[in-house]
């Protein structure tokens, strides 16, 4: 038999009495479906991935990195995916969605990817701590719903963004930090991988694979109803953030608009102001009050006489 190479995430045998145990022998077993989780990065599981002989050329290849949007090749009872799951990673930005690779085979799980994902770590606990058989349809069920439920919750998290975007601007107030562009590129981004992942799982549901019962579809078309729905508050979602946009860019007009008409007011105030300063300030023979001390004084009394009656005037005609 073929050895299993030592340094995997996990390596695990799927239990007919119950849960997930350690595989206890390093070769290739059929007693009982085994799963290998791989970081393809490590130099010795990506040794591994191109040398076995267990996996075609095409999972050879995908199990590798090579492929990235979800997809499905059936072979037979083999199976090939590629599924997508929200980077929960520190550092990194949610939509930028972890590729996870899997290869299954009647005695054989083999699922690769680079960096984690809260969603392998749900499957393990969920199926270690089971009490019932674990069947390769299990474990496929359970990675798929993972994967959905940890979509479902990022995209309950963007709604909730996008509530208190809609109680900020009703108050008059601008989102800071370009925060609603960001929202709508997350929206957009999941989408994206969204999409066919629901398509995928929809149609891996009708397909007859001898280790898929009927339980299996059923659950499987749930989940892919899920998936419909999550898509379905993303399309919302970026509806409603099309209409705050909206809301942004009137505000910011109006706030523009009033700033241009406060300084269009105080231009006309100071309008009759600026006409008789410059024609008293004309160097010419002639100019009234030029040998009187007061009569500065009394320019000064005109001109704050002049422009209190222009604002009053202003004011009755609700100019201002």
């Amino acid at each position: 038999m073929e050895q299993l190479p030592q340094k995997c995430i996990y390596r695990l045998q799927l239990s007919a009495e119950g849960g997930l145990r350690p595989l206890q022998d390093q070769q290739a077993t059929t007693a009982a479906p085994v799963w290998l989780h791989l970081d393809y990065e490590q130099p010795e599981s990506a040794g591994w991935l191109r040398k076995t002989e267990l996996i075609s050329e095409a999972a050879r290849e995908a199990l590798l990195g090579q492929s990235s949007r979800p997809k499905l090749v059936r072979q037979g009872d083999n199976l090939l995916l590629t599924l997508r799951g929200i980077n929960h990673n520190q550092g990194n930005s949610p939509e930028e969605m972890v590729a996870l690779r899997i290869y299954i085979t009647p005695s054989l799980i083999i699922s690769s990817r680079h960096r984690p994902l809260l969603s392998e770590q749900d499957v393990y606990e969920q199926l270690a701590n089971t009490g019932e058989p674990v069947t390769l349809g299990d474990w496929l069920v359970e990675i798929c719903d993972a994967l959905t439920d940890r979509a479902g919750e990022f995209v309950e998290d963007l709604h909730d963004h996008i509530l208190e975007l809609e109680e900020q601007i009703l108050m008059r107030e601008l989102p800071t930090n370009s925060r609603l562009g960001r929202i709508r590129k997350q929206m957009i981004l999941v989408r994206r991988y969204l999409s066919p992942q629901r398509d995928l799982i929809a149609r891996l549901a009708s397909e007859k694979i001898g280790w898929l019962n009927d339980d299996d579809r059923r659950r499987l078309l749930d989940i892919a109803d899920r998936l419909r729905r999550w898509l379905d508050d993303l399309d919302a979602g970026l509806a409603r953030t099309a209409v705050l946009a909206d809301e942004v860019n009137n505000l910011m007009t109006e706030a523009t608009n009033h700033r241009a008409y406060q300084m269009s007011i105080m231009a006309l105030m100071f309008l009759p102001a600026s006409f008789l300063t410059g024609l008293f300030g004309i160097n010419l023979g002639g100019m009234p009050g030029a040998d009187s001390p007061a009569a500065f004084w009394i320019f000064c009394i005109s001109l704050l006489a002049l422009g209190g009656g222009l604002g009053f005037w202003l004011h009755r005609n609700r100019w201002w």
